[in-house]
Formats: structure tokens, C-alpha cells, sequence
């Protein structure tokens, strides 16, 4: 496998991921540079969200999780620090990533099967459907996978207009469902997002001197967007607020824009409020934030 062959796949796949398609990794220059580029990514991006799942749940004990649409395995390796399940179950379509996913996982059961199709699936815990569903966001898809979860559903997408537009269609019919909100939102009625904005959260990734090299960067990190939403069965303690756009320091004040249970509202930190300004001196773009 030539160089040039492995950035034209990564130009591709980056390609497809902007405009919200889906893209075979049937040669190996492709599934390379999915691994190089994007897995990294992907992880990132769920293992920021697991983790407040994590915190959301408190002593929730999660015996069982189900990946959908798996890939290589990169929300499943997260779900495992965060979630340490006892058992793991992983379905992905592509052989070449689902045998990827087996390396990365020797542990878990992995199907190689389209998700879409089974008319049911076997209970799990928690469900994950990372980076998968705007393929498949069909209503009856998205009801028989929370069906399945006995303790929460979590779908993470790009953080992009699109899909930000499918988390908050997903995040409408689960709760009509009867499911109750975990994360992000620190609300349950109707999503107060309007017009062209969308709601999204960055986790950073550090990029390897091969992954800087194919996609011809000069820093050593990047920032994957992402959008995602994570509904349980039962009822848990919801955030005051959820800080959704980076932070704004100035000396003695730090504002920050959060969405709440009112919608949103921009936050004001002075020295004058100790507790709260500290409060806000530690928190970040996507942080629970309960001093308001």
C-alpha cells in the first residue's frame, strides 16, 4: 500500500463524513485511513459522551451493552472503561471492520450483520449507536433498538446541521416513548434550538505524526464535532444547565452560553461570587454547569 493511495482513501472518507454519507471501506487503503483518521475520532467523541452517561447514571450497574453499527470498535472500547460491562455485543456489517473490531476486542461477541434488518434484538443494558444511524434513521429502527435497551439508548452523530437534525428527531420519539432524559439536555420538552443554529460539543484529539502527514496538517491535535442524545427508562437528576459554546474569559468575568430548563441564557461569572466563578474557571463547552 503506497502513501498517495492511503491519502487519497483518508481525502475520500473526509469527503463523504462533510457531506453526511456513507462511504464502503472495501479496499485497504480505505479501511487504513478509517483507521488512522477517523477511529481516533470516533472514540474521542464517545468516550466524552459515555462518560456523562457514566456520571448520570451514578450507581446504575450495566451488566450488557450493544453496539450497532459498530465499525472497528471504537465506541464499544469506550463503553468498556466507562461502562465496564460483563458482557458486549457488537454488530457491524463490513467484515474487514468487524474483524478489526475482534483484535481490538477479543472478548466481546461480534456479529458481522446490518443492524437494519434483524425485526428485534436481544435485551441489552444500554445501547449504542455511534457514527450509525444516518444510514438507517427509519422510525421502526430506532424503536426496536429502544426496545432492546432495559436502561438507556445513546446515539452520537457528526456534529453537523444534519446530524444534529437526526439526534433531535431521535430525541423527540424516545421520549414520546416514555423515556426519560440523561444527556446532554437539561430539559425533556421541546428542544429550544431554532432555525439554522444546531446543538453540538467538540472532544480533542491528538493526532499521530501518520495521521498529520495523510491529512497534510500542521497541529498536533483536532477537534471532532459531534451531536448526541441519551435516554433512559428510568428518571434521573438533571444539570441546571449544560454550557453549549466555549467559555468567554475576560479579566474578573467569564460568560458563558447555556441551554436550561428555561432555554437558553447567557451565564455571567464575576470575582464577586467566589463559588460561582470557580465554578466556571473549571468549566468547558459541554459541562453540566449547576451554578446559575
Amino acid at each position: 500500500m503506497g502513501f498517495p493511495a492511503l491519502k487519497r482513501a483518508a481525502a475520500e472518507i473526509s469527503n463523504a463524513y462533510r457531506e453526511g454519507s456513507a462511504l464502503a471501506l472495501k479496499t485497504p487503503e480505505r479501511l487504513a485511513a478509517y483507521l488512522v483518521t477517523r477511529m481516533p475520532a470516533t472514540y474521542a467523541a464517545a468516550d466524552a459522551v459515555l462518560r456523562e452517561v457514566h456520571n448520570r447514571l451514578g450507581d446504575t450497574t450495566v451488566e450488557s451493552v450493544l453496539d450497532v453499527g459498530a465499525g472497528s470498535g471504537g465506541a464499544s472500547l469506550a463503553a468498556t472503561r466507562w461502562l465496564e460491562p460483563k458482557r458486549l455485543t457488537l454488530l457491524e456489517r463490513d467484515a474487514a471492520m468487524a474483524g478489526f473490531a475482534r483484535e481490538l476486542l477479543p472478548d466481546a461477541e461480534i456479529h458481522c450483520e446490518d443492524f437494519t434488518r434483524p425485526a428485534s434484538f436481544a435485551r441489552h443494558d444500554v445501547v449504542i449507536a455511534a457514527y450509525a444511524l444516518g444510514e438507517a434513521p427509519a422510525a421502526h429502527v430506532i424503536a426496536r433498538l429502544w426496545e432492546a435497551a432495559q436502561v438507556a439508548f445513546v446515539v452520537i452523530e457528526p456534529g453537523t446541521p444534519r446530524g444534529f437534525a437526526l439526534i433531535r428527531e431521535i430525541r423527540s420519539q424516545l421520549l414520546a416513548a416514555g423515556g426519560h432524559m440523561l444527556a446532554p439536555c437539561p430539559r425533556a420538552d421541546a428542544c429550544p434550538v431554532t432555525g439554522s443554529d444546531w446543538c453540538h460539543f467538540a472532544a480533542r484529539v491528538e493526532r499521530t505524526s501518520l495521521h498529520r502527514r495523510v491529512k497534510e496538517a500542521e497541529l498536533n491535535y483536532e477537534d471532532e464535532k459531534f451531536s448526541y442524545v441519551a435516554v433512559g427508562r428510568e428518571a434521573s437528576p438533571l444539570p441546571a444547565a449544560r454550557i453549549v459554546r466555549h467559555p468567554q474569559h475576560q479579566p474578573g468575568l467569564i460568560t458563558l452560553q447555556a441551554c436550561t430548563p428555561r432555554g437558553f441564557e447567557t451565564v455571567r461569572a464575576t470575582k464577586r461570587d467566589r463559588e460561582k466563578f470557580r465554578a466556571a474557571r473549571r468549566a468547558d463547552w459541554g459541562d453540566p454547569f449547576d451554578s446559575v
